[in-house]
């Protein structure tokens, strides 16, 4: 049959062989189905989709557009599919862009969200999953690679196996490890740095295998995959689904959505599924996927990619309104061939049979043996003091750059003098503005550069059940404390020092305290948004408002205290600055006498002659409110660690959403 299709040559002999390996392999499944059924043996596991439907509510038109913005329209992504797949079982899932293939991997490992209206079921070994066990019982690796730079293969895996098997020693963490990345064949780059956009490391296609491996060490019995050859060169993505074969083999079940494969990977799937439209098209083992569509009349040409023929095959053309209403009663042509067929049948039959059985083995969970939270809490920390401390520029940059900003200031003050009409006191209270002032930014700069990244990598381990979100957002605010004591520290040191300001070593001290906080805050508040808000340049924005708006109405500078209204009066209470400029003002001016020139001009220019009388003038009763102000200050970091957890815990259900 010149016709047919062929992975070798045109030889006749060739020709008859490949198609007697089509029959073997249909046979041999025949076999093993069979003795299934007769001898009453079921598998180590088996998972069965029974008539599984989605649909979502979405708006007609953009917002702009108000009459068709208010009309709704149902769509249907997920329409009643249904199959069954069993251990040592590869099933690559085809079909075109929007097919519904991601959202059918979404749905077995219930990451569906809640949005649309979710139908039908999922079985292991025939017991129906609740809603709570979906977490434990799939591995789910990502079309993307949430992998820090900065840490080796190794240390990648390691810090994964601490937070999933903690219960373990180290030794047997460690050959835990060792045995994944043989499994995994990534021995070789063990020590080599995962590697980033900015500084080259491992190849796309080990960084794919590092992300099935750190799935693996949990012992998941089902893999899912969204994808994972996208982005990859032909044969690195032959080699990973080879790879997953193999996985497999040893007791797994491992779904994949593909795009484009290789013909020779044609032989390596043990089941193949075709979507489109949210509909399962075509269910089965390769040789019945030839034999169906030929007996349809849809015959694979020789030397033509048979994935590539189907999945056109089944496509829906939505470039004409013609060729649309053809090619889409074409392939609910072959769906309903399909549901008529024995093949089809005969998986009915087989998940009917898993569950009716009386003596089904228990769920197949994943490693349940995860450490206590304050474990999870320490290894966090380390994985991201380890990470961010090897960003050379990174460090030199956050321990910098307030120093760079002071160099400015310093530069344009140059030394303070005490003579009230050479800007004794305006000096000051534009040094203390600017010290206030800038110190936030400089903390939500490091939030917005470094944070998405870990957010992200969160927001999947998270969803395996690794740790709360939360667990990651403590963990940075512990390592960003010793760069932003450092980081602060040098700042103060060179400007206060530099500028002359008062020379007491306590009131210095007092200072840097001060400095401290405005810095932590406005990197914490940038976190704090950060849990709610996914895009940084909104958080980038709100943050330096919110900032603005503190400075105007706590510190005091561009409008006394006695002269606000009340509801302002009553809002500064709610700043950090309020607080911190009390405590620099009378830091810097208590008991500091001013001289005054007798060259000057102005009349009443050397009314001030002690730094007392600015403090009660601006901030009157502030001195006696001095270690409450300290206090009150230092209470905006607990209360913002505190909302950040909240913020963190609610954005599990913003992504669900």
């Amino acid at each position: 049959m010149a016709s047919s299709y062929s992975l070798q040559s045109s030889d006749r002999a060739k020709e008859a062989s490949f198609k007697e390996s089509f029959k073997a392999m249909s046979e041999k499944a025949e076999v093993i189905n069979g003795a299934g059924n007769s001898d009453g043996r079921q598998p180590p596991c088996c998972l069965s989709v029974s008539k599984v439907s989605y649909t979502v509510s979405e708006r007609v038109g953009p917002w702009w557009d108000l009459p068709s913005y208010r009309k709704k329209w149902t769509r249907q992504i997920l329409n009643g599919v249904s199959f069954h797949v069993e251990s040592g079982q590869l099933m690559g899932i085809l079909g075109n862009s929007g097919s519904g293939k991601t959202t059918l991997l979404d749905t077995i490992a219930g990451r569906i969200g809640n949005l649309g209206c979710l139908q039908g079921d999922i079985f292991i070994n025939g017991r129906k999953l609740k809603t709570e066990q979906f977490q434990d019982c799939f591995s789910y690796v990502l079309q993307s690679d949430n992998l820090l730079s900065y840490l080796t293969v190794e240390e990648t895996l390691m810090f994964t196996a601490q937070l999933a098997l903690k219960r373990h020693s180290t030794d047997a963490i460690r050959k835990k490890v060792c045995a994944v990345m043989a499994e995994l064949s990534l021995g070789h780059v063990a020590h080599s740095v995962i590697g980033g956009r900015v500084f080259p490391g491992i190849s796309g296609g080990e960084r794919r295998r590092v992300s099935i491996a750190s799935q693996l060490l949990q012992d998941p019995k089902v893999i899912l995959l969204d994808e994972p050859t996208t982005g990859l060169d032909s044969m690195t993505a032959n080699q990973i689904v080879v790879l997953l074969a193999e996985l497999a083999k040893r007791d797994r079940i491992v779904i994949v959505t593909i795009h484009q494969p290789r013909s020779e990977l044609f032989r390596v799937f043990s089941r193949i599924a075709i979507m489109s439209l949210g509909e399962l098209v075509f269910c089965g083992e390769p040789g019945q996927m030839v034999d169906f569509f030929s007996g349809l009349g849809y015959e694979c040409p020789e030397y033509c990619n048979p994935f590539d023929i189907y999945v056109d095959l089944t496509s829906v053309d939505t470039r004409c309104s013609e060729r649309e209403a053809a090619t889409s009663a074409r392939m609910h042509e072959i769906t309903s061939a399909y549901q008529s067929s024995e093949i089809y049948q005969s998986m009915l039959e087989q998940t009917q049979w898993a569950c009716q059985r009386q003596d089904k083995h228990s769920i197949p969970f994943k490693s349940k043996e995860s450490p206590s939270g304050m474990s999870k809490l320490g290894v966090l920390f380390r994985r991201t003091m380890k990470n961010l401390s090897r960003d050379r520029m990174g460090v030199l940059m956050r321990l910098s750059q307030n120093l760079i900003y002071g160099l400015f200031i310093a530069f344009f003050v140059t030394r303070l003098d005490n003579d009230v009409t050479k800007g004794a006191v305006q000096d000051r209270i534009g040094i203390i503005y600017q010290a206030i002032g800038a110190s936030p930014y400089t903390g939500m700069l490091n939030a917005v550069a470094l944070f998405p990244s870990l957010r992200a990598i969160s927001d999947q381990e998270s969803k395996d059940g690794l740790y709360h979100k939360w667990q990651l957002f403590l963990a940075y605010i512990l390592h960003i404390l010793p760069f932003s004591i450092i980081s602060v520290f040098i700042f103060t040191s060179f400007l206060y020092w530099t500028v002359g300001m008062n020379p007491e070593p306590n009131r210095f001290l007092c200072f840097s305290a001060v400095i401290m906080v405005p810095h932590i805050t406005g990197e914490l508040l940038t976190l704090v948004l950060l849990g709610v808000v996914q895009d940084p340049n909104m958080v980038n924005s709100g943050v330096a408002l919110l900032n603005i708006a503190g400075i105007l109405v706590g510190s005091g500078f561009l409008r006394s205290f006695q002269e606000m209204p009340v509801v302002f009066q009553w809002l500064s209470y709610l700043t950090f600055q309020k607080y911190g400029c009390e405590l620099l003002i009378v830091t810097e001016f208590h008991k500091l006498n001013f001289t005054c020139s007798d060259t000057s001009l102005l009349p009443g220019a050397c009314a001030i002659t002690q730094g007392d009388q600015v403090i009660e003038q601006g901030y009157r009763g502030a001195l006696s409110r001095y270690t409450l102000d300290f206090l009150l200050l230092y209470a905006f970091l607990p209360a913002l660690v505190l909302l950040g957890v909240i913020t963190f815990k609610l954005r599990d259900r913003i992504i669900r959403r």
